[in-house]
């Protein structure tokens, strides 16, 4: 157990009945995992709202409660706690409760529209090669060296991303590469984590659903560089110089087109992968990646810039790069024997799928033979192609490209990657 008066440290607080020296077993917010002498924290969500599941709280045997707002009918002996925000409260609460297990690693945050895992898993192949143990919390999975941890959301909420950072801790891993959402940011779920190095991708429409406007979801995104050590900013993007403002600390850009610390030249894509030339402080140096695309020299440049960040050395870092043979389900190449390739990606987004639709149909014959052929798969008619598959970017859908068996690409949703990854194998054999 734990005292109450520690959870609560840092926190601005007001009690409405009872005692701050209460002892706690564990802080909880999903009233139907209350245990007796749990703290009941009360968050007030899009859905439901915390403060009406307080009787089944007390009656699972909470010792206290964290509330937003007075509340009648708690007995006498349970300790009432008011907040003006739970989500933020439980936050610095769960960093307190696993006694703040993020400062006794380096985590690196990644943030922006696309680009968030692959940068994640470059980062992790590089830092593996070095000798240090890797945490990950993404996307596709959580992962504590080699061992997969299934996820539910990009960010978890607050209370279950520091049990995993403690568990991280526990199991000696050195660094942590984490997907930092727009959300988590918004709604406090990464408050109370001491961030090392954030890298900012790209800025294009997504989660307007929730954000409403661009300049919001901006907004959001620049919340982990106001609290990063170091920040790692692609200024080629529109979105680049706001990020570099709100930076706190140290700030390493990079670019393809414009001016930066970190600038990529000779770019060469082929269907094997991408190879280019990094200029950092006036030296240059090759990289080579295993997938193809402009945009997978925006991601290797943004893992360059945050292993730089970490103290590995350039020559280790590209070694890294060169080993790592790409994250499944993003751009992933699939070849047959004979000879015939495809790729499945899980394009999100609008720009994401149009960034992936535009390097896919490069190789084949024409771009017209591409469209026809797509537009025929898709059921649409071809002067509505492009605007039919930016408007339903979740839609699982096979698009053939250039004539098949010559071409074949493949979108699926990531659900669905490996899947897809095995009956492209079928179809080209």
């Amino acid at each position: 157990t734990v005292l109450l008066q520690k959870l609560l440290e840092g926190i601005p607080y007001k009690m409405l009945q009872g005692t701050d020296q209460a002892e706690i077993k564990m802080p909880v917010y999903d009233s139907r995992k209350v245990q007796p002498g749990d703290l009941f924290v009360c968050i007030t969500g899009f859905q439901t709202d915390g403060h009406r599941y307080i009787p089944m709280a007390l009656e699972k045997g909470a010792a206290a409660l964290l509330v937003e707002h007075a509340v009648e009918d708690v007995p006498e002996n349970i300790t009432v706690i008011q907040t003006e925000n739970n989500r933020q409260a439980l936050a610095a609460l769960s960093a307190n409760f696993y006694d703040h297990p993020t400062q006794k690693m380096r985590v690196t945050g990644v943030t922006g529209t696309n680009g968030k895992t692959t940068i994640t898993y470059l980062v992790r192949s590089v830092l593996e090669q070095v000798g240090r143990k890797t945490g990950v919390i993404g996307t596709i999975e959580n992962r504590i060296g080699d061992k997969v941890i299934p996820t539910e959301r990009t960010t978890p909420e607050s209370l279950e991303l520091q049990a995993l950072m403690e568990q991280m801790r526990q199991e000696d891993v050195t660094d942590v590469m984490m997907e930092v959402s727009s959300h988590s940011l918004d709604l406090h779920r990464v408050d109370g984590i001491a961030y090392d190095v954030a890298v900012f991708t790209n800025l294009t429409q997504d989660h307007l659903d929730y954000h409403k406007t661009m300049e919001n979801y901006k907004i959001a995104k620049s919340m982990l560089f106001e609290r990063s050590k170091k920040s790692v900013i692609n200024i080629d993007d529109a979105a680049g110089d706001f990020m570099v403002e709100k930076s706190a600390g140290e700030v390493l850009t990079y670019a393809i087109d414009k001016a930066a610390d970190l600038k990529a030249e000779d770019i060469s894509i082929t269907g094997e992968g991408t190879a280019f030339t990094v200029v950092y402080e006036g030296k240059h140096y090759g990289v080579k990646l295993h997938t193809p695309g402009r945009f997978s020299v925006y991601n290797g440049l943004g893992a360059i810039g945050a292993c730089l960040c970490l103290g590995v050395e350039m020559e280790d870092i590209l070694a890294g790069l060169a080993e790592n043979p790409g994250v499944a389900g993003r751009f992933q190449t699939v070849r047959s024997k004979k000879g015939c390739q495809a790729v499945v990606d899980y394009a999100h987004t609008p720009d994401g799928l149009e960034n992936v639709l535009k390097e896919a149909i490069k190789e084949a014959a024409t771009i017209e033979e591409a469209t026809r052929a797509a537009a025929l798969e898709l059921g649409v008619p071809v002067e509505k192609m492009q605007v039919e598959i930016l408007q339903q970017p979740q839609k699982k859908t096979f698009g053939l490209f250039g004539g098949c068996p010559a071409r074949v690409r493949g979108y699926v949703e990531e659900s669905a990657a490996s899947t897809a990854a095995a009956y492209l194998k079928e179809i080209l054999r």
